[in-house]
């Protein structure tokens, strides 16, 4: 057998030269504080990430509510500042960037939000809404900022253009106001796009549209994409790469046939199992989903995060050391102290 490679963690290892954004030792932490002055501890919500997005790439960051996937995309979008680590974008360290080199930033990454309407202002026209992002970074010019409007309107197919520039988002159904979001989001010709479960508050006729729409921009403009859901089962033909998180911890992370065909981490394997299964005849079949709840960020357990829950459980390691980042295979990595053996640990 092929020995596994450990990888060490907090040292950027998952870098490449081509890399768009590289998001190294990333750690964003929430403090807790009783009567608003005494500090009582602290929420890892993002704690230990190492990861890479090439150009014109799509990755998908998946895992159960509460594991920190929000909370990675805010901190890569600026909306949170990392207690520790850094993120570079195109080479240059954006962590805390402030003033013109921030605003510079955000010309460049775009953010579809979970829910459309939360997402669009309720007293400002559809107009107004794509306008907003032009004036801000300085398209002075009235006819320039309607022929980008009616180019990001029309990439959403969402024609004729003119009869949804003076509606209001209520006027809209869900699937348009989603679209709505996205035209938003690229109408200032972004390099990265952070789409955090753009779906999920969308009926299930529409979802496969938005998705298809979101994934033919992202090859058309070769935008960076990273997909942040936690259903397994569209990221197949959604992204390049697969990140499982947990805990605020990437603990898997391989191309997407790879990790789904032959996944390594036993949590991963219990978001597989998971997956409804649209043949009624297997309604009776035994799933071996793990069970229990996700651990808290503010007291997470020692050693590895996944042991109270985890069936494979080895006594007396899992519970105590941290693992590791292994490497099973070429470009397949696990934190999971099952692969300790094949590595010669």
């Amino acid at each position: 057998m092929a020995e596994t490679a450990v990888v060490p963690q907090g040292t950027g290892q998952d870098s490449r030269p081509d890399a768009l954004l590289a998001v190294k030792d990333l750690h964003t932490w929430f403090e807790l504080r009783k009567w608003g002055f005494i500090r009582t501890g602290w929420v890892r919500a993002v704690d230990s990430v190492d990861f890479s997005l090439a150009a014109g790439e799509a990755i998908a960051i998946v895992g159960e509510s509460g594991c920190g996937k929000s909370s990675l995309a805010k901190t890569i979008l600026g909306l949170n500042t990392p207690t520790r680590g850094q993120i570079f974008f195109n080479g240059r360290r954006i962590s805390h960037l402030t003033g013109r080199e921030g605003e510079w930033y955000k010309s460049q990454i775009g953010y579809v939000m979970q829910d459309p309407y939360g997402a669009l202002p309720p007293f400002m026209s559809i107009r107004r809404l794509l306008e907003e992002p032009l004036l801000i970074h300085g398209v002075k010019d009235p006819a320039e900022r309607h022929e980008r409007i009616v180019e990001a309107m029309t990439q959403m197919k969402m024609t004729p253009v003119d009869d949804f520039l003076s509606k209001f988002p209520h006027m809209l159904s869900g699937g348009q106001q989603q679209r709505v979001v996205i035209a938003r989001a690229i109408i200032l010709k972004p390099k990265l796009i952070v789409a955090d479960e753009p779906v999920s508050m969308l009926d299930a006729s529409v979802r496969v549209e938005i998705l298809q729409l979101l994934r033919g921009l992202q090859r058309d403009m070769n935008i960076g994409l990273i997909y942040i859901t936690h259903d397994l089962s569209t990221v197949r033909y959604f992204s390049e790469r697969i990140f499982v998180m947990y805990a605020g911890r990437l603990v898997e992370e391989a191309e997407v046939d790879d990790l789904l065909d032959d996944p390594k981490h036993p949590y991963t394997k219990a978001l597989l199992e998971a997956i409804a299964d649209p043949d009624a005849g297997n309604a009776s079949v035994y799933r071996k989903v793990p069970g229990g709840e996700p651990p808290s960020l503010a007291n997470p357990p020692s050693g590895c995060r996944f042991h109270p829950r985890c069936p494979v459980m080895i006594k007396g390691l899992c519970e105590v050391e941290d693992p590791p980042r292994f490497e099973p295979t070429r470009e397949h990595k696990t934190l999971c102290w099952l692969y300790r053996e094949v590595s010669g640990e």
